[in-house]
């Protein structure tokens, strides 16, 4: 829930300052006008409780001959996994203005997902169904990019804005790279940043620790408590590292490989998962391909600090190692940390939302394997 409250605080009313947040889907009032396609002006709004039963049926006789072309630009723009965001898009575009607004007291209220699963499901849809960062970024490679169909249209910082929704499943290349590559290059022994003792390393410093203490400030201020930061961390880097699916899946659409299509995401938990969800303990309970990535990478990470542990005290010059890997060795113990549910539901958890013991066995195997056409 608190994930929700740092988007609605921060966010939408970003978006808001930059030309106007977009359609999310929920949460919304549309003026009539809006959605049957028309561009705004002073003089475009309608009077329909005036209309009487004559000019209606008027109105409809010249709506049946209205061509194919003109509906399709009115209601909703389908076509899309996200339509909802291609038709705010579309509106802004023709001049209508969107305004955030979030009362005191909540105007909307519904059902998220409580399982893990189903919230890496409702953000990748799995399995050539795909949601959300599949469906961004399909309009950003399509003609609904903001910023070839917004050029000129809405302001410049909003077609930015739009891009970093559109960019989701792309990001997932630099999360990969830093949750795989550093802790590859620890078990090597290559470096990837400054040493300790060089001044260099202090914009890398900077830029982990800052980012983080703005990022705990951020949550805090929206109400969200330390523990639910830390797994809100967790939620960011499970589900960037799980958009592969998406970012792969679009590329297969491109060449002609896979179709887009859309999935009914259950939201209704048993007593048991409740519970679980109530007490922050994150629910896996299931098998799937998003799973064994998770699993390995963190497997991966763990071999990588005991590894590095072991350097620093085995090897005679420790204050060496630590002057070379320090920033690295830092970095693999944070992810480390970050995975501490997943190796509790990989080892230690008995509850039913535990890792399966197919899920575990692959992730170590593949771990190994890693590790060995690493180290030789």
């Amino acid at each position: 829930m608190c994930l929700w409250l740092s988007t609605i605080k921060l966010e939408f009313p970003g978006l808001d300052a930059n030309g106007g947040p977009c359609y999310i889907g929920t949460g919304c009032f549309h003026r009539r006008e809006a959605l049957c396609g028309k561009k705004y002006d002073k003089d475009c709004k309608v009077d329909w409780k005036k209309l009487n039963n004559r000019k209606v049926k008027e109105s409809a006789s010249v709506l049946e001959e209205t061509s194919v072309s003109v509906w399709l630009q009115m209601g909703l723009k389908y076509g899309c996994l996200v339509e909802d965001s291609i038709t705010g898009l579309s509106m802004q575009c023709s001049g209508w203005k969107s305004i955030y607004l979030n009362p005191e007291r909540e105007g909307f209220l519904g059902l998220a997902p409580t399982t893990l699963l189903q919230t890496l499901i409702q953000h990748l849809q799995y399995g050539h169904k795909k949601r959300w960062s599949e469906g961004y970024f399909q309009i950003f490679l399509s003609r609904y990019c903001s910023l070839l169909y917004g050029h000129k249209k809405i302001p410049l910082k909003l077609q930015l804005a739009y891009c970093a929704y559109n960019l989701l499943a792309a990001n997932c290349l630099a999360t990969l790279y830093y949750v795989a590559m550093p802790c590859l290059c620890l078990l090597k022994g290559i470096s990837l940043f400054p040493k300790m003792s060089n001044p260099w390393v202090l914009p890398f410093a900077y830029v982990v620790f800052a980012h983080r203490a703005f990022s705990l400030g951020e949550f805090l201020w929206c109400g969200g408590t330390f523990q639910g930061w830390c797994n809100d961390q967790r939620m960011w880097v499970f589900k960037r590292t799980s958009y592969f699916f998406s970012f792969f899946d679009n590329i297969l659409m491109l060449l002609g490989y896979s179709q887009a299509a859309f999935v009914i995401m259950e939201k209704i938990a048993d007593d048991d998962v409740s519970k679980r969800y109530e007490q922050d303990l994150i629910e896996f309970g299931a098998t799937s391909p998003m799973f064994d990535i998770l699993a390995t990478l963190a497997m991966l990470n763990l071999f990588s600090s005991v590894g590095a542990i072991k350097k620093v005290i085995l090897d005679a010059d420790h204050s060496k190692v630590l002057d070379i890997f320090g920033l690295q060795i830092l970095l693999c113990l944070l992810l480390v940390t970050i995975n501490l549910p997943v190796y509790q539901a990989l080892f230690l958890r008995k509850d039913n939302g535990r890792m399966p013991s197919s899920v575990t066995s692959k992730s170590i195997i593949f771990a190994l394997l890693a590790y060995t056409l690493t180290m030789y």
